[in-house]
């Protein structure tokens, strides 16, 4: 998470919001990191844990992370996680969860959906405090700018 973590904080700095990912392979290598890039890219879709397994399966030639784990420090998105699933993640590790706009404990639960066709072992609530706060200072900053 400590990795997440940083690269959350350089996504903070390049003034995207604040979310940071890896993809470690079954040894706890990291095979990527990535922060959010939406604004940088003008992708909505720019999301620090599928820019992450993008990379990941590109370094390795193939579309499956069978052995890897997910760590980001916000609960994925309905698109993030699905993607994990479509990616065979073994495990999605996340640090603060998001009552909004989550997919996974939260809104449409993609994972616990009957018509998922892998379920990835989860694992929420990894340096919450850590992770919710950067997202409070963020917004509480932009707030103040405006």
């Amino acid at each position: 998470m400590e990795t997440a973590l940083i690269a959350a904080c350089s996504a903070a700095a390049r003034g995207e919001v604040p979310v940071g990912a890896v993809v470690l392979d079954g040894n706890g290598v990291p095979l990527a990191i990535a922060g959010n890039e939406v604004e940088q890219t003008h992708d909505a879709s720019a999301h620090a844990e599928l820019l992450a397994m993008k990379r990941a399966a590109q370094a390795r030639g193939t579309t499956r992370l069978e052995d890897c784990t997910l760590v980001v420090t916000l609960e994925p998105c309905p698109m993030c996680a699905a993607a994990a699933v479509h990616f065979r993640v073994r495990l999605v590790v996340f640090g603060a969860y998001d009552p909004k706009g989550g997919g996974i404990t939260h809104g449409p639960r993609v994972i616990d959906h009957p018509a998922c066709m892998r379920r990835p072992e989860i694992i929420g609530g990894v340096r919450e405090t850590e992770a919710a706060g950067l997202l409070r200072s963020f917004f509480r900053a932009l707030r103040g700018a405006g």
